[in-house]
């Protein structure tokens, strides 16, 4: 069981747990992309290099397959997503194009769909 819970991990409910480990997963990913990431800049080997990178490069992967996978459970992920990825505008200026600046577009979540941690601008 995670100790990274912040509810009781039997008041949860079996998609609260899935989300929440694949929340991890992801997480844990993206911090072996930049261990292999640093190590890959500081190597004077271009062999190691070459394997370090390919490994970083087999991380995104497992990062970019958890992240789909939260983003066909969590519609306003999606919602975001659609929003800022691929794009190549400034970040900030699709922000504000985007309408209220916050949701990326209308508000369209399903109901339960929030995950209760606020927009990350300061209160919730």
């Amino acid at each position: 069981m995670s100790t990274t819970y912040h509810e009781p991990f039997d008041s949860l409910s079996e998609d609260a747990r899935n989300i929440h480990r694949a929340l991890a997963s992801v997480i844990e990913e993206l911090e072996a992309v930049d261990w292999y990431h640093q190590r890959a800049e500081c190597t004077q080997d271009p062999e190691l290099k070459e394997i370090v990178l390919h490994n970083r490069d087999e991380e995104l992967e497992h990062a970019a397959m958890g992240l789909e996978w939260l983003r066909r459970r969590i519609p306003s992920l999606d919602e975001h997503l659609r929003t800022y990825l691929f794009t190549s505008e400034n970040i900030l200026a699709v922000e504000e194009s985007a309408g209220d600046g916050e949701s990326g577009g209308s508000n369209t979540s399903a109901p339960g769909s929030d995950l209760g941690i606020g927009s990350g601008k300061g209160g919730n």
